[in-house]
């Protein structure tokens, strides 16, 4: 009998500059009666054994958290990759075998989001693994081969890659699915595209505050 998957730790992204909010920490903006960080919290928490939170700049401003703050090992704000390399070195530490990444602006993602990515990495020697949705009528997203929008700040990372991914780093890599494909990462799919929402501009908020207050 094949032996169930370890759970793995979950790692927030957060270190992106929200140049078209303004600057500053969109995660941290209120949503509620909490902020946009509190509700990802809320649903990555149960999901996974522990949990950290990938930030760039003053790790003290999260301090109320009580979560290990991260920051990006690559300069120049890398994108994505560099937030999964991040988490991936802090679950070494750890002693832990698997990351699962979720953007920390996207507070409505599925609380079954984890179970799904490990049941599609099954048989994997090196769990890769992207959420991905149907394609909406109008949608701009870079699309894969099946014909699928993949958001690749959410997936399951194997940390025996992160060498591998640090090469790619150095050598100039930024495009998530440039370095998964190259190790024949999958995707898991997902029905409901709205719950991969995320909070990019003003007008994104106050449609987010609306479905919270709903």
């Amino acid at each position: 009998m094949t032996a169930p998957p370890s759970v793995p730790v979950g790692v927030i992204l957060a270190g992106g500059q929200a140049t078209r909010m303004g600057g500053g920490d969109k995660a941290l903006l209120s949503l509620g009666d909490a902020t946009i960080l509190d509700s990802v919290i809320a649903r990555l928490a149960p999901q996974v054994g522990a949990l950290a939170l990938n930030a760039n700049g003053e790790a003290a401003r999260f301090a109320c958290l009580g979560l290990p703050v991260i920051p990006d090992p690559i300069e120049g704000f890398a994108g994505p990759l560099a937030g999964v390399l991040a988490g991936l070195d802090w679950a070494a530490g750890e002693g832990d075998e698997t990351i699962v990444t979720v953007a920390g602006d996207t507070p409505f993602f599925p609380r079954d989001l984890v179970a799904r990515l490990q049941a599609e990495a099954a048989g994997m020697t090196h769990p890769l693994v992207l959420a991905a949705t149907p394609r909406g009528v109008e949608e701009t997203k870079s699309m894969s081969a099946g014909g699928r929008v993949r958001h690749p700040t959410f997936g399951l990372w194997p940390v025996g890659l992160r060498d591998d991914l640090r090469a790619a780093l150095e050598g100039g890599v930024r495009k998530v699915v440039q370095w998964t494909e190259k190790h024949a990462g999958r995707e898991a799919l997902f029905e409901d595209a709205d719950a991969f929402f995320n909070v990019n501009t003003p007008e994104d908020l106050e449609r987010a505050r609306r479905r919270a207050g709903a």
